[in-house]
């Protein structure tokens, strides 16, 4: 049985677009994803507000569509992907974020699952694999529900290099986690290790293809995935083993994947994929592969969030309020979440952290993407860096404002409670 591959690149702006190809080809993407079928690219959003190392980076999205069209996939079956979160505005974030510049420029389908696609129970869609589950049938013992378009399409999943306060990592397999499950999902964090190794049994069964492209130019380090410390780190990932590259990753990072990373072991277990990097196969930079960030990783200096998140899913506050979470009650923990990182953590800590990768070449390219002169290879100036990138005035307070209310009227357990509501009333005497 051939190994596990996993291609690593170090790049740089002026041949960022070259070298996705390059680290795609490395990675034999075209064994992997079928020209014929429909691919989806899943965008990450980890935060709506840019933030480095968070969420997928423009050029990271931009070289993945030029690698395929320069490979011959018609432009027609690519489209960018997105799901979104109570907390997480992926319309805002793919603004913030620069990626809905780059799905324009090329011309492509954007598709956000949660706005006029049809969702199928799972049971329906992969069915006897539901007997093999780990966690799911559990969490959700009345079932749930998929996007019914993934099924026969192609996925390839554009995560970033970062930790993770649930997953100690956060890459391909975590990728999967918001366009798989319905608005629930939360209630999987008890068990979320267990949660992603049957997301991956799905995709498996689900999609012609799966491969992941990881950006790791900026890579984030702390209580991820939003409150980081960012890093310039210049290198990017390809592989369609979705446990190998998310181990070589947590190697980069300084963790051992088989012992800190339990979804990569447990996947590693089940036979999924590799996650024991001595037998993955390196192709690239493989000095680069060798390297240790050393990273301190999403326990050592948490903040008060993750503290208590911690408190509630595994901790002496399991008990009293995790139950919360499951009822109408839930939308105070949406709130809660987003007045406290949009509204507290980033206006307050957001400059400091971002100020040194902010004047690297990718933080002056992400400033004045669109507006610099590019090539085939990449982009041969970056310009100028810009300090007010970070916007902590009025209009962030405005938009906070918004975003918890949002929370409230977008949570689900208030429009099912509407849903009900509305079924009453217009049912017959």
């Amino acid at each position: 049985m051939a190994k596990s591959r996993v291609a690593i690149l170090r790049t740089k702006p002026a041949t960022v677009r070259e070298d996705y190809h390059r680290l795609m080809n490395l990675a034999r993407y075209q064994e992997v994803v079928d020209k014929s079928a429909d691919t989806g690219l899943k965008v990450n959003i980890s935060w709506h507000f840019f933030y480095p190392g968070s969420s997928t980076v423009p050029w990271q999205l931009d070289g993945v569509i030029r690698a395929m069209e320069k490979d011959g996939y018609r432009k027609d079956l690519i489209h960018a992907c997105h799901n979104r979160t109570v907390v997480i505005d992926a319309h805002l974030g793919e603004r913030e974020n620069k990626q809905i510049d780059v799905v324009e420029a090329h011309c492509i389908r954007n598709v956000h699952l949660y706005e006029g696609e049809e969702w199928i129970d799972v049971r329906d869609a992969v069915g006897d694999l539901t007997k093999k589950f780990l966690c799911l049938n559990d969490v959700f013992p009345k079932g749930f529900s998929i996007p019914k378009r993934f099924i026969g399409e192609n996925i390839i999943h554009l995560p970033t290099v970062k930790t993770h306060i649930f997953t100690t990592t956060t890459g391909a397999m975590k990728n999967a986690f918001g366009g798989l499950l319905n608005e629930h999902r939360h209630w999987t964090h008890p068990v979320i290790h267990e949660t992603l190794v049957d997301l991956l049994m799905i995709q498996k069964k689900i999609f012609r293809g799966v491969f992941a492209v990881m950006d790791g130019t900026f890579a984030g380090d702390g209580p991820g995935p939003r409150c980081m410390i960012p890093h310039v780190k210049d290198v990017i990932l390809a592989s369609s083993d979705q446990v190998a590259i998310d181990a070589v990753a947590a190697k980069l990072m300084g963790m051992d994947p088989m012992r800190d990373c339990k979804f990569i072991r447990l996947a590693h277990e089940l036979g999924l994929g590799c996650g024991d990097v001595r037998d993955i196969e390196i192709v690239g930079d493989e000095d680069a592969a060798r390297e240790n960030w050393h990273f301190d990783g999403p326990f050592k200096k948490m903040t008060f969030a993750s503290k208590n998140q911690h408190r509630i899913y595994w901790g002496p506050l399991k008990k009293p309020v995790e139950w919360s979470l499951k009822t109408w009650l839930a939308p105070w923990a949406y709130v809660a979440s987003v007045a406290y990182h949009d509204m507290f953590w980033y206006p307050r800590f957001a400059k400091e952290k971002m100020a040194p990768v902010l004047e690297s070449p990718w933080g002056r390219l992400f400033a004045n993407w669109g507006k610099v002169p590019s090539n085939a290879q990449g982009f041969p100036d970056v310009g100028a860096p810009n300090r007010q990138l970070v916007d902590v005035g009025a209009k962030h307070f405005a938009e906070g404002m918004r975003l918890i209310g949002m929370a409230v009227t977008e949570s689900p357990e208030l429009k099912a409670r509407a849903r009900r509501k509305e079924a009453t009333s217009s049912a017959p005497y």
